[in-house]
């Protein structure tokens, strides 16, 4: 087994890896597509992004969808493409939309939640998905005219962009979503200042991600493909409530969801399984690391 390729130093450098290795995702399909087409190309090699083990989790995108609160008749009304496996949690759920409201996504990836909350909030309403991997975005744009078709809207747009400069006027939106993607960031402070510069007063964060309960062994900490893999750069969970709270949000709520750890790592996933090989004795995943439900508020 090759060594594990390490997390860079430079923020910069770490950005341009995760937008790499999505890059490679977008691409592939998925993200277990993206670990088989590196496993025939390197003939048993290391092949996740970023120099992770072989092999390919028995779970299906539509299966882990549906295993986080999706329902099967949304994930076959959205474009084909969308759903790459990608998801934690199901941040359209508990943003309670309405119609005509302004929606943020950040990190929208193939456009998965943006498509889904679309419908929700009408045609008078409006959605703006913001990446910095252009396949990914190229992805996303592909669906837009599925979308049209059957859902007669046109209310869905993607924007190129990192989510700690986020391409949004001040106080422009109702509410920001996201799925699995800030625990990617180097500068996640800034990101929640970002979050709450663009919420209209009494505006609504809602947002799943991966979260720590305890801080990660080095061994893991350092590896880049569990920074990918959205568990390295994950925030501990007094820290996250820290970084949200100065940057002005309110109300906030942090909502455990181990549901999710549990299933990839009895999936197969071969991430979870190297990983598992690194946690002290007696320690699985769940123990260090959980999907979060986080809303919040941006006060008056």
């Amino acid at each position: 087994m090759n060594t594990p390729t390490p997390v860079p130093h430079d923020a910069h450098a770490t950005r341009d890896k995760v937008r790499e290795g999505y890059a490679t995702i977008a691409k592939a399909g998925s993200w277990n597509d993206a670990q088989s087409q590196r496993a025939d190309e390197a003939q048993g090699s290391c092949c996740a992004p970023g120099g992770g083990c072989c092999g390919v989790s028995t779970m299906s995108a539509d299966d882990l969808a549906q295993r986080i609160g999706y329902d099967a008749a949304q994930l076959a009304a959205i474009p084909a493409e969308a759903n790459m496996g990608l998801s934690c949690g199901n941040p359209g759920a508990i943003a309670a939309l309405r119609e005509g409201e302004e929606v943020l996504d950040l990190g929208c990836g193939g456009g998965f939640d943006a498509f889904l909350c679309g419908p929700k909030v009408g045609a008078s309403g409006r959605v703006i998905g913001v990446d910095m991997t252009p396949d990914m975005l190229a992805k996303a744009r592909r669906g837009l005219e599925h979308y049209t078709r059957t859902s007669g809207l046109e209310n869905v747009e993607f924007r190129l962009g990192e989510i700690e400069h986020l391409p949004v006027a001040d106080a422009s939106v109702d509410v920001v979503i996201s799925n699995c993607v800030i625990n990617l960031s180097p500068d996640k402070a800034r990101v929640w200042r970002e979050v709450a510069r663009v919420l209209k007063v009494g505006g609504r964060v809602a947002v799943s991600d991966l979260v720590l309960l305890r801080p990660l062994p080095e061994a893991v900490a350092s590896r880049l493909d569990a920074l990918i893999g959205c568990i390295a750069g994950a925030s501990l969970v007094d820290d996250m409530r820290a970084m949200m709270e100065a940057a002005g949000l309110t109300d906030i709520t942090l909502t455990p969801k181990p549901g999710y750890v549990g299933a990839l790592a009895g999936s197969g996933d071969p991430l979870y399984a190297e990983i598992a090989a690194l946690l002290p004795g007696g320690t699985t995943a769940d123990d260090f690391i959980t999907s979060m439900d986080i809303a919040a508020r941006k006060p008056a």
